[in-house]
């Protein structure tokens, strides 16, 4: 029996649909049903590795996350990488296939809906129920020919929809009549009824318009979701650039620069949160402050962004901090920033050739085709540390530094490199700071005299379990249910949430 699907659209980008579709998969979760979540196409610079090696985004490894599931790729069959403004590299179903220009893609999408329905068909066979996010908004005119991001897909299997908007950045009466109107007529049918989101203030007082809203669609509203301040969810690709406020009397300064193609930024994730840690990201035109530890991001295209940090100022930054005392951590494209020079010989990053790194480590980058994807079980040199993370990189790197490794492989083999006066340190593994041991040494390493033990995989679930308790309270899941057709043992027992009427 294929699993039944429920689809979550948006009005626009960040209304809320990943928060949503992982807060209804921990819910369903919960209550024994056999979730799984499904992207059909993201455009999205983080990512992670698979349980089968394949990349999928960012969001769906958390969302996986959220189901009790290991991630896989199939749970996001094409991921588009943006490595300009009208260029991306493309995967399918886990590997990438080459770059392509967005009219190219466009034309391509009818073969890239292969691999959607594909991979959908086979978690529809080994799962219950698929969780089914959208991508940006199912009204934009200019790319429904050939869509398979969103009614397009939609159609094609037959799924449901739940229209979802943030009231928080205004005009959400509009954004839900106006995009429920610029459909056709079959995926107006389709679209069950709405959720609001990130609401603040009396509900009472959008009550009238609730009601105005259901009487004009004759769709209901299935609760309105109020703002979850300092929701630490993933980003799906967008910088949160507000850290949460922290009240340790002893901080270190973590600065990080906002790079035009930086990737994985969910690395940092751990550090924006940790209690002792006052985290800074730094913006084009911005002056870098002073700082404890500098981390260089990974890039999608590093030379490109690293001729951007030159003009910006950062490679005088750089020295004068290490002249001071300060430390440096590249990570996967950072740690090829760092090294004597970046070879590009098939443009997998942008026109073929080579550009000088910042010579801090010896040793050379080429880019070759062909991704390594790993996911690794390393020990830090540094107070032996364990690290659970994952590779995501076409580099090959070799040179005299590697000789004393930043960690050691679950082979054996080394990894990465760590200065001989100990102020730098490169590695190609992302979730450095997810384990808690890893963190702690990082941050001894890095300045913190005595650093608090911090659990990221804990905070993330407290995090996803927020987001559950607020689906649950704030939902009517038993309106829900009949809508998307969902048995009885799909829905937990509850009331009303607060403030909904029939």
């Amino acid at each position: 029996m294929s699993a039944r699907l429920l689809m979550v659209q948006g009005t626009t980008s960040d209304a809320g649909k990943s928060a949503l579709c992982i807060g209804l998969c921990r819910l369903f979760a919960r209550h024994g049903v056999d979730v799984a979540p499904f992207k059909p196409q993201n455009m999205a610079l983080n990512s992670a590795v698979g349980v089968d090696g394949g990349e999928l985004g960012r969001a769906q490894a958390e969302q996986a996350r959220a189901c009790g599931l290991p991630p896989h790729s199939d749970m996001n069959p094409v991921l588009l990488k943006p490595n300009s403004d009208q260029g991306a590299q493309v995967i399918i179903r886990g590997h990438a296939i080459g770059e392509m220009q967005a009219v190219a893609y466009h034309d391509y999408k009818r073969i890239a809906r292969e691999a959607v329905l594909d991979a959908c068909a086979t978690l529809r066979a080994r799962h219950a129920l698929l969780v089914v996010e959208g991508a940006g908004s199912p009204a934009e005119i200019n790319l429904r020919a050939g869509d398979i991001a969103n009614m397009g897909f939609a159609e094609a299997v037959d799924a449901p929809v739940l229209l979802i908007a943030d009231i928080d950045r205004g005009g959400v009466f509009a954004h839900l009549v106006g995009t429920l109107a610029l459909l056709t007529p079959s995926e107006q049918a389709r679209v069950k009824g709405f959720v609001i989101n990130r609401f603040r203030g009396d509900l009472s007082l959008l009550r009238p318009g609730l009601d105005w809203l259901e009487r004009e669609t004759g769709r209901p509203v299935f609760g309105v979701l109020p703002y979850l301040h300092g929701l630490g969810l993933a980003a799906e690709d967008a910088i949160a650039t507000a850290a949460p406020a922290h009240q340790a009397a002893e901080r270190l300064r973590v600065v990080v620069p906002v790079l035009p193609r930086i990737s994985n930024h969910t690395d940092f994730d751990p550090l924006r949160a940790h209690p002792q840690v006052q985290f800074t990201y730094v913006g084009p035109g911005a002056t870098p402050p002073a700082a404890d530890l500098v981390i260089l991001p990974g890039s999608k295209s590093v030379r490109a962004d690293l001729a951007w940090l030159r003009d910006q100022g950062w490679e005088p930054y750089l020295q004068r901090h290490l002249r001071y005392g300060g430390k440096v951590l590249g990570i996967c494209g950072g740690l090829q920033m760092l090294g004597t020079v970046l070879h590009d010989p098939d443009g997998l990053e942008g026109p073929a050739g080579s550009a000088a790194g910042l010579g801090l480590f010896d040793y050379a980058t080429t880019l070759a085709p062909g991704k390594v994807l790993k996911n690794r079980h390393a020990t830090l040199s540094l107070e032996a540390a364990p690290v659970i993370g994952y590779e995501i990189h076409a580099g090959r790197t070799r040179g005299p530094a590697l000789d004393t490794p930043f960690a050691r492989l679950e082979d054996g083999s080394s990894e990465g490199a760590l200065s001989a006066d100990g102020q730098l340190a490169a590695t190609y593994l992302h979730g450095l700071f997810d384990t808690p041991q890893a963190t702690t040494a990082l941050l001894r390493w890095a300045g913190l005299v005595e650093p608090e033990g911090y659990d990221h995989h804990a905070y993330l679930d407290g995090q996803i379990e927020r987001m559950a308790d607020a689906c649950a309270t704030h939902l009517d899941l038993e309106r829900l249910a009949t809508a998307f057709d969902l048995p009885s043992t799909f829905v937990p027992p509850s009331s009303h949430p607060r403030g909904h009427s029939d």
